[in-house]
């Protein structure tokens, strides 16, 4: 197959695990449940998702297995994007080209769907599909990512950073904590789902996470300046209206795009090891990167 072939037959499992994994809207509370799949199905990259499925074809993983990984991650995504839209954090109206939840619905419904998105992820990760060993694990890493020493713990840095000057390297710690962290733990999710990769391989798939992490965000903040919001499926210009440290207001809109692409160069060189096995997790490096191009 086709890169293009191969993503979009990829996002047809990833919406059909998402809908098998999410209550059904005649599922009481009618309202939470119909709210959740509003927030989650028919929108956005699924850039997670195709990571977890890139990076379980080098282990042989199960497709089946790669599904429930992908929709959890998906509804952890989610999940933050749902409370990182409400008033008392980012305040914003649109996300993937439509109201927010908070909008649509209201403040109380918006802040039940992220709590629920975050259980149900884990009730994914613990289906029959996988086995008890790699549910632990999986768990874990899914855990860790989204909590206090990952995500969360970016957001706060994030909204404590409103107004002040962070240091590039402060920048990027912000980043990899906030966005970083759940890209990685997509793929190290992938690789587990299939036979154990040893650690020489586990080093190389975190060098090249932690590059396509980083420049996923290089790319957001160069898309914010740069793009309307049509385009971009949300508010554009609104990190520079709230005084909000980015990239390209650290080392300007030029240094930024060669950033990127120097994260692009360095993904790819983590793969090298893999040779051509690691086809479709450097094309997704490229597909990061070539959002800007």
């Amino acid at each position: 197959m086709t890169f293009e072939q191969w993503t979009r037959a990829v996002l047809e499992r990833v919406e059909d695990a998402l809908e098998h994994y999410l209550p059904t809207e005649s599922t009481e509370p009618a309202k939470l449940h119909e709210a959740m799949r509003y927030a989650v199905l028919g929108g956005g990259k699924r850039v997670r998702p195709l990571l977890c499925h890139a990076a379980g074809e080098l282990t042989g993983a199960r497709p089946e297995c790669l599904d429930a990984a992908a929709a959890a991650l998906e509804m952890i995504h989610v999940y933050s994007l749902v409370h990182d839209d409400m008033p008392c954090m980012d305040d914003d109206a649109l996300r993937r080209g439509k109201p927010t939840v908070h909008v649509k619905y209201d403040e109380a419904t918006a802040l039940l769907v992220g709590d629920a998105l975050q259980s149900q992820a884990f009730v994914a990760l613990t289906s029959d599909v996988l086995e008890p060993l790699q549910q632990a694990a999986l768990v874990r890493e899914l855990a860790l990512a989204a909590g206090s020493i990952g995500m969360c713990g970016g957001q706060a840095i994030d909204l404590a950073s409103v107004g002040h000057k962070l240091t590039r390297e402060q920048l990027e710690t912000m980043h990899r904590m906030k966005t970083g962290i759940l890209l990685r733990a997509a793929v190290r999710m992938g690789a587990l789902a299939g036979s154990a990769p040893d650690a020489q391989a586990m080093r190389s798939l975190d060098a090249y996470s932690a590059a396509v992490g980083l420049a996923f965000q290089v790319v957001d903040d160069i898309l914010d300046v740069t793009t309307d919001s049509a385009t971009l499926g949300k508010t554009a210009g609104k990190d520079a209206k709230d005084g909000k440290p980015t990239y390209v207001s650290i080392i300007g809109l030029d240094a930024s795009r060669a950033l990127a692409a120097q994260l692009r160069s360095d993904a790819h060189a983590a793969l090298a090891p893999f040779g051509a096995r690691a086809q479709r997790l450097a094309e997704l490096a490229n597909l990061v990167v070539n959002r800007v191009s």
